[in-house]
């Protein structure tokens, strides 16, 4: 089974930036992938090249085997992309675009399927509205909308839930989770962490156009920097324990662990010193930790 995207040595320089530097990437059919990365890091380059916006400088990227420069068509009609940035027609009500936007794939009559993207959307009763009349997280949903019509294998989603309202994220997500446990392959790239904590199995951050960390979200979790917080009394740390201190914290010394087995010399040395632990906690890692551990240590 060919993998839903296949990436091999892509590259794309602008001048003397390397936006994608000789990135190398396999995604599953099927899988909630995340592509995450700091402002600039590459991910909005690479997404438009798999949607054949930019073509590359070199190496190969296909959309469920199909060969995104050679064989565009097909490769365009497998994959469906929501931009970043709020492009529409200011001509066109909500139902004509998405009438319009199925023409261009060759399909008609398919009235039924816009009528439950649509309310899925919540979009349904401004279905006859123009465009131009929506508000900006309105015009976001249109264009999620707009990437479902042809029924694509393959989603990508570039930041579709910026400006968008709490209640909207949810039930986009909610949407979207429907459609990848039904077979389809999303690809999403976020500034919430969290959505892509909660919602992706695997994740690939880049920095500078190159892919810096790929694997499991468990994995990424279980393998960042363990923590502990004493709250101490006195408000002292003995020196011997100066070198795992991270920093401080709402009156808590929070102190590096490379094992969890190096908690007890902590102890102690902390009673052995005369401190008293009034509190301690080991918080779990989030995506968010994990993310500017790695990004800091590149």
């Amino acid at each position: 089974m060919n993998p839903a995207i296949e990436i091999r040595q892509a590259c794309k320089r602008f001048g003397h930036i390397h936006a994608v530097d000789c990135v190398d990437l396999e995604i599953g059919q099927g899988e909630f992938f995340a592509l995450l990365g700091p402002n600039g890091a590459g991910k909005t380059t690479l997404i438009n090249l798999l949607s054949g916006l930019t073509r590359p400088d070199s190496g190969r990227l296909s959309i469920m085997g199909y060969d995104v420069s050679r064989e565009y068509r097909q490769a365009r009609r497998a994959v469906g992309v929501v931009p970043q940035e709020l492009v529409f027609d200011p001509f066109f009500t909500v139902s004509e675009v998405l009438e319009v936007q199925s023409g261009y794939f060759g399909i008609t009559d398919n009235a039924a399927w816009i009528e439950e993207i649509l309310e899925h959307l919540d979009l349904s009763s401004k279905a006859n509205t123009n465009m131009r009349a929506l508000s900006g997280g309105m015009k976001r949903r249109v264009l999620v909308a707009q990437a479902l019509v042809h029924k694509p294998p393959v989603i990508i989603l570039d930041e579709p839930t910026a400006g968008v309202d709490v209640e909207l994220r949810q039930a986009l997500w909610e949407f979207v989770r429907s459609l990848n446990q039904s077979g389809h392959t999303i690809v999403l790239t976020t500034h919430y962490l969290d959505e892509a904590e909660s919602l992706c199995s695997r994740i690939a951050m880049l920095k500078a156009g190159k892919i810096v960390a790929l694997d499991t979200t468990r994995n990424l979790l279980k393998g960042s920097a363990r923590r502990v917080k004493f709250q101490l009394v006195p408000d002292a740390l003995p020196q011997k324990l100066h070198p795992f201190l991270l920093h401080r914290e709402s009156g808590y010394h929070v102190l590096k662990l490379d094992e969890f087995s190096d908690l007890e010399p902590m102890l102690e040395i902390l009673r052995q010193s005369g401190v008293a632990v009034t509190d301690m906690v080991l918080p779990h890692a989030d995506l968010e930790e994990v993310f500017v551990e790695i990004m800091s240590r590149q």
